[in-house]
């Protein structure tokens, strides 16, 4: 086996299948960049969608909006507050423990605020789906709507859920 580019030995508990030699230090600061990756993505959907919620109100129709459309707007720009704080809570955390020696809490964590960031922003885009279709379409087709866009998050998650865990399982 060649030695490792650090000098120091391949991590313990290392998957050797996935063809890395690197310590769980380096393994935790190549996890901690994936995440910062995936949650520079999640937040430019989470900055259009909270923009795009944010504007709804500024518009001359809105005023027109009868109490469900009023309500479901006003759910979807607190899940848009929501999303918008679970995209920076790990970066907040990064702050907080930062130089603590902690760079496998904070990759754990991140990863759960990441997942949940991702999961309120799927339900933000079935929301403002079934907003958008009431509002031009009627409440029967803005209902409907909103349900098929939750259906097909619901089971889009299921399906990456089941394929996430299938994956794990596989050898």
């Amino acid at each position: 086996m060649a030695a490792h580019p650090t000098g120091a030995g391949p991590d313990a508990d290392a998957d050797p299948a996935d063809g890395r030699t690197e310590t769980a230090t380096e393994r935790y600061d190549r996890n901690w960049n994936e995440l910062l990756q995936e949650l520079r993505a999640v937040q430019t959907g989470t900055q259009i969608l909270s923009g795009f919620l944010l504007a709804v109100a500024f518009q001359p129709r809105f005023d027109e909006l009868d109490p469900y459309a009023h309500t479901l707007y006003l759910c979807l720009v607190v899940a848009a507050g929501l999303a918008t704080l679970l995209g920076l809570a790990p970066v907040m955390l990064h702050r907080a423990l930062f130089r603590q020696h902690a760079k496998q809490r904070l990759v754990r964590t991140a990863n759960r605020l990441l997942i949940a960031q991702i999961a309120v922003v799927s339900f933000i885009a079935a929301g403002v789906t079934g907003l958008i279709f009431d509002v031009a379409a009627g409440r029967e087709i803005g209902v409907l709507a909103l349900c098929i866009a939750a259906v097909v998050v619901i089971g889009f998650w299921s399906i990456m859920t089941w394929t996430g865990w299938r994956a794990r399982l596989d050898p």
